[in-house]
């Protein structure tokens, strides 16, 4: 029998490789980063030639330190960065365009105008998003109406679209398969998440061709075998999720009303609804969840658009850090923020508030503030914002959260996670693997292969790592809140001059 798992972590910022055991072990584990482009304020793309070099270095490394053959790999999984959208040629996969990154702005009057045109509730019906720049549609829609040639080629056939997932599959199979998940394609804001199929009426308003579309399959699907040329096998392709429904997987939030969050590049609390597709009252998505046959499941989702990337915009914009590490060290160096609140909202505003013209904001600083305070300011922004997406969601459900389930890189800050327990006054429980996006992706592929049996056996790998739990008083709880919620106001106000 084979011995590992291969899971492609296609990232934000990085591409990484894992190994899995069958006990859910990381045998091997290699990562990239790869260049982060801004051509202009709100604009953010990636190179996919880069993101595609990067990913198949990584395989190769793992496999090659791990002495794993093709053989020795049952199948690989794939999770990726949503929403992120390419447009490449069909006859020679050349990208006509790079990549234009879930984080971008760019298209934030396009969705402007969709409200005014009165498409914003009966596109929200069908799709289970609000819409935003944030998803794929009017991404495509910019590439088509800017690129030279762009829409001639799309509308001849000559072109394809794929979020991340279907670039590294078509890549794989040397273009053999062009093919997504429920799960990346209910992101695009083109996919009826009832229906279960692409929305002409969506695809006719951002004119956008639909043989450019791929074919759309349950997340654990064999969706084809990797060509013998790339890692010298035919590798069973047999799971895809986009990263969030990926991580809600892997840590087995496989009932009803079990929750995760994921402490990433941005941050996002997914809830199992099961066979219920939620209408949000709350500024909340409904999203398709990661499965393992046609019958899907749902989930809500908040998206805080910025939690760790703050971390790292301390260490590589502000350089007040060398590693990301270092930010637990100098948070617990002073005991509280001295007043100071960041509201990072560089790529706008996500759940609940939906304001995409909001940006970063600073408030409260005098005379005392120090680096350490600003630091700190900075991690307890990430726990406040998920405490907001924690408060919809359990309006939203009708239920009140018993504890926490985290995971992601952001995660193993224990300051962070003592403090967001403090906030949202449970138990936060962090497991031993963290890396539960790209465990997400290995148990579907394994799934599919029969690597493992069923969810019962996936289930029993889950190991409790730590739990924290709220020290925090009431009394000092409330002042911290209403001076966060001062602070989100200010970030609100300043959005107002773009309405």
């Amino acid at each position: 029998m084979a011995k590992y798992v291969m899971a492609l972590d296609q990232g934000t910022t990085s591409s990484r490789c894992i190994l899995f055991d069958k006990q859910g072990n990381i045998c091997a584990m290699e990562q990239k980063e790869f260049s982060q482009i801004y051509p202009q304020p709100g604009w953010v793309e990636h190179n996919p030639m880069e993101i595609w070099s990067s990913q198949l270095a990584v395989a190769m490394e793992a496999m090659a330190i791990s002495g794993a053959k093709p053989e020795d790999i049952a199948a690989i999984g794939i999770t990726n960065q949503r929403e992120t959208t390419i447009l490449w040629e069909k006859a020679t996969g050349r990208p006509v365009y790079n990549a234009i990154v879930w984080q971008c702005r760019r298209t934030a009057d396009r969705i402007d105008q969709l409200g005014r045109d009165g498409y914003a509730k009966k596109f929200r019906d069908k799709t289970g998003l609000i819409p935003d720049a944030y998803f794929s549609a009017s991404k495509i829609a910019w590439i088509l109406e800017h690129v030279d040639g762009a829409r001639e080629k799309a509308e001849a056939g000559e072109l394809l679209f794929g979020t991340v997932d279907t670039w590294l599959i078509w890549n794989l199979t040397k273009g053999a398969v062009h093919a997504t998940d429920y799960t990346n394609a209910s992101r695009t804001m083109l996919f009826d998440i009832h229906r279960k199929c692409w929305d002409q009426e969506i695809l006719d308003y951002f004119r956008i061709p639909a043989c450019i579309l791929p074919e759309v399959h349950p997340s654990s699907y064999l969706f084809g075998h990797t060509d013998a040329s790339v890692l010298g096998g035919e590798i069973p392709i047999a799971g895809a999720a986009g990263d969030q429904q990926a991580a809600l997987f892997g840590q087995c939030c496989f009932d009803e009303g079990s929750v995760k969050n994921t402490y990433g590049t941005g941050c996002f609390l997914l809830m199992n609804t099961g066979h219920r597709a939620i209408d949000s009252g709350s500024g909340l998505l409904t999203t398709i969840a990661a499965s393992t046959d046609d019958d899907v499941e749902y989930a809500l989702e908040g998206s805080v658009f910025v939690a760790g990337a703050a971390i790292q915009w301390l260490r590589d914009g502000m350089r007040m850090i060398r590693t990301a590490a270092q930010s637990q060290e100098y948070a617990e160096g002073v005991p509280d923020t001295a007043d100071v609140y960041i509201v990072p909202a560089f790529a706008g505003m996500g759940a609940p508030y939906w304001q995409q013209h909001a940006r970063g904001t600073i408030v409260g600083v005098t005379r005392g503030c120090t680096k350490e305070h600003f630091i700190r300011a900075t991690l307890e922004s990430i726990a406040y914002q998920t405490l907001d997406v924690i408060r919809a969601m359990e309006q939203d459900a009708g239920v009140c959260l018993s504890h926490l389930k985290v995971d992601g890189g952001a995660s193993a800050n224990d300051f962070l996670m003592q403090f967001q327990s403090d906030i949202v006054g449970t138990q936060v429980q962090r497991p031993k693997c963290i890396e539960t996006t790209a465990l997400g992706a290995a148990y579907l592929a394994g799934l599919q292969v029969g690597y493992w049996k069923d969810r019962a056996e996936v289930r029993e790998n889950w190991q409790l790592g730590k739990e924290f739990t709220p020290v925090m008083t009431e009394e000092d709880r409330a002042k911290r809140l209403k001076g966060w919620r001062r602070a989100v106001r200010c970030a609100l106000a300043y959005a107002e001059e773009d309405e």
